[in-house]
């Protein structure tokens, strides 16, 4: 139930309705304002009533609903279909997506709160829902005809539906013009033949929708190659060899295999041989998700740093008062804060480039490299200081270090990141 000053009201469809009650709710609006008031960093940050009052709802949802499953689909490697299902009714699986589609037209803010409040409880319900978001709706709300909106946005949006992105080969992960998949216009120039071997692909198991890359003319390499979106019911998909992977693992990860299979050339997302530029424009908006995501592993893995700190003693004293753990203390904390910055000005800027047309491709990459390097630095700095308990499976702490260690690879590596932003500053292609 979501609670407005005494009033109960049923959990929402979207989140957009939980906006529009605020913004008729002037009482409520103020009372959260004034809370701002009382904390000079949200300020700072730029967040407003709405933007709060949404990251509270999220963060009740993930404590809720997805915390105390987060061990169990760890072990198992069970798509958390349930919880899923229940972040679309709340308008979590097309944030940034005009109601007309099935979204929650909210901003980019709004996503980047949204996915750290979820990764804080498990990240592998951060990735699915960020490939939905970012990958998946981004690219077809931005390149898509009405027709495709209609038909394929829609229902992934609303969250009745999900969706996936299919870029990496066993061959071809960050040097993407390197594929060897092909799809071919038949002869009645009706459809496209695809034919290929595609891997790593987030939700493939469970997927309705894929955002497919493919070359459709190998001599141009990157500049030839075409999306397409793919019904993954039809006849000519199959679905290979799930991945048994370190981390994430309730985020089900196949290859698919295309043989002979068929797509109608209105099913083709932009124009032939636009791919490349699509897939590009939409890793941009992907990489604020991953950062988002990546600083909302290392706020859990924080949290219990600084509870186990208090509560742990040694040598009479708890461990936090020795000089050696608040060092770590304070490099996890300026780290996060500094990434939390990163991520907030990466959304803004992905905000203005919507108005205004511009690319925010370098402050993605840097958003994404320190908030995923700081993942990664916070996690492996709680397991110390957790001892031989961080190791043990007993504990959260081993499940967040091995998390968050994909941050660093998925949506470009951070080997990758940094060329992408090297390039940019020198004018270098």
């Amino acid at each position: 139930m979501v609670q407005f000053q005494g009033r109960f009201t049923p959990q929402l469809p979207v989140l957009a309705s939980v906006i529009m009650y605020l913004a008729t709710n002037a009482r409520e609006s103020q009372r959260i304002k004034h809370e701002m008031l009382m904390d000079k960093a949200q300020l700072d940050y730029g967040l407003t009533a709405e933007h709060l009052q949404l990251q509270r709802i999220v963060r009740d949802f993930a404590t809720r609903e997805i915390a105390p499953i987060a061990e169990k689909l760890d072990e198992t490697g069970e798509f958390p279909l349930e919880t899923i299902q229940k972040a679309g009714a709340l308008g979590l699986m097309g944030i940034e997506v005009p109601e007309e589609y099935g979204g929650a037209e909210l901003d980019t803010l709004a996503y980047a709160l949204t996915m750290i409040e979820i990764a804080r409880a498990d990240v592998s319900h951060s990735t699915i829902i960020s490939v939905n978001n970012s990958l998946f709706c981004h690219g077809i709300l931005a390149f898509g005809t009405e027709e495709q909106k209609q038909r394929f946005l829609a229902p992934v949006a609303s969250g009745t539906a999900i969706g996936a992105y299919s870029l990496t080969e066993p061959m071809s992960g960050s040097d993407a013009g390197n594929m060897s998949s092909r799809a071919e216009l038949n002869d009645a120039g009706s459809h496209y033949i695809i034919n290929g071997r595609k891997s790593w692909v987030t939700s493939g198991p469970v997927a309705d929708y894929a955002v497919l890359f493919t070359m459709t003319d190998a001599n141009k390499k990157q500049k030839g190659i075409s999306a397409f979106i793919i019904d993954l019911q039809q006849d000519g998909c199959i679905r290979g060899k799930v991945e048994p992977k370190l981390g994430i693992r309730a985020s089900a990860t196949s290859e698919l295999l295309f043989e002979n299979y068929a797509c109608p050339v209105e099913n083709m997302l932009g124009t032939p041989g636009q791919g490349f530029q699509i897939a590009m424009t939409v890793l941009d908006a992907g990489r604020i998700g991953i950062a988002a995501q990546a600083l909302g592993v290392a706020e859990a893995a924080y949290e219990a740093s600084l509870s186990y700190a208090r509560e742990r003693h040694a040598f009479g004293q708890p461990i936090g008062s020795f000089q050696m753990i608040q060092h770590k203390v304070a490099e996890m904390k300026m780290r996060i804060e500094a990434s939390r910055l990163l991520v907030f000005h990466a959304a803004r800027a992905k905000m203005a480039a919507k108005e205004h047309g511009q690319r925010y491709t370098t402050v993605a990459s840097i958003a994404k490299l320190h908030a995923s390097e700081t993942a990664m630095y916070v996690t492996d700095e709680t397991l110390q200081i957790h001892g031989g308990m961080g190791y043990s499976k007993e504990l959260p702490v081993e499940r967040y270090y091995r998390d968050a260690r994909i941050t660093r690879i998925y949506e470009g590596t951070s080997e990758i990141q940094r060329m992408v932003i090297a390039r940019n500053e020198l004018g270098l292609r």
